[in-house]
């Protein structure tokens, strides 16, 4: 056997341990690194409310009422008449109102109260990146150093505080919880479509 031969033999196992190596790493799951969770300190208040047996939506309406400079939402669902008007009242007093909801639940139902809002010049964006935009949440003063966040189980409807069992915390004056909301807020109305109407008539 002549020599050249020979030398690429002796190589030939190293070679197909190379390509075995980079065929692993091709075939091998891309490792994506995720932020771990942010634990944040309990200031403030804390108050749990649960539908049907607490008037939930009153609590809504009160807050709602009681906001000074903005109201950020964040809606999967939001059929509830009286909410909607709530939310139209506090833009009219000049409350900044801003909307992020859900595009199926928009487009696909005729009970959403999103157009109306939109129409009176509520500044609404459609989630349309997710199987299911399943926030339910409300941002009130978010820049203020008083703020109140809403979350919870609670959709902004009326089955939500007659017929199913929901839950609702409101947290006061927890600036870094709030802050961890408004900006998940910002970054998700970045992705989202800026929603244009059609004509239809104010809640």
């Amino acid at each position: 056997m002549r020599q050249p031969l020979r030398q690429s033999l002796k190589k030939l196992p190293l070679l197909l341990l190379l390509c075995w190596s980079v065929s692993a790493r091709a075939e091998a799951p891309l490792k994506v690194q995720v932020p771990a969770s942010r634990v944040l300190p309990a200031i403030g208040t804390v108050e749990a409310v649960f539908s049907p047996w607490d008037d939930a939506e009153g609590r809504l309406l009160e807050i709602i009422s009681e906001a000074r400079s903005s109201i950020h939402v964040h809606a999967y669902l939001l059929t509830s008449r009286s909410i909607a008007k709530a939310l139209l009242q506090a833009h009219r007093r000049g409350v900044r109102v801003l909307i992020l909801a859900d595009a199926e639940m928009v487009r696909g139902s005729d009970s959403s109260q999103i157009p109306k809002l939109a129409a009176a010049g509520i500044p609404v964006w459609l989630e349309d990146r997710y199987a299911n935009a399943h926030n339910k949440v409300m941002v009130v003063d978010a820049e203020s150093p008083q703020p109140t966040l809403i979350t919870g189980s609670y959709n902004f409807t009326w089955s939500a505080q007659a017929r199913n069992a929901e839950n609702l915390l409101i947290l006061r004056d927890n600036l870094a919880v709030t802050k961890a909301y408004f900006e998940n807020w910002q970054r998700h109305r970045r992705d989202a479509q800026r929603y244009v109407p059609p004509t239809v008539s104010e809640p």
